[in-house]
């Protein structure tokens, strides 16, 4: 899917892929809340905690005082996103969901 991208959302999906990369793992996320303020993650797998990249980002931006999120961003190998993850960007108002590849090319855009 070949399509330009305001520099904010590229911004949010070269950061999920810092992350993934950074971290080595399957999954990263990014989230921009309503300020502008950037937040990223991966996921969390723990004997007693399991939370994806999207949930963490989400948490970290919820825990910082964001009341509503811009968009959305997951860089991974998936097909589409979880539906655990399109609903916890619902829970703060949507905005765009975008899913890219490991390479930042963008797979999806949801809303």
């Amino acid at each position: 899917m070949t399509e330009t991208l305001d520099p904010e959302d590229s911004k949010i999906i070269t950061l999920a892929r810092s992350i993934r990369a950074r971290n080595g793992s399957a999954e990263g996320a990014a989230v921009r809340d309503e300020t502008g303020r950037t937040y990223a993650a991966s996921g969390v797998d723990l004997p007693s905690l399991q939370l994806s990249a999207v949930q963490v980002a989400v948490a970290m931006a919820v825990s910082s005082g964001a009341k509503a999120l811009e968009a959305a961003a997951l860089v991974s190998e998936a097909e589409g996103p979880e539906e655990q993850d399109l609903s916890v960007v619902r829970d703060l108002g949507g905005g765009t969901f975008f899913l890219a590849g490991p390479d930042g090319s963008l797979k999806g855009r949801y809303v």
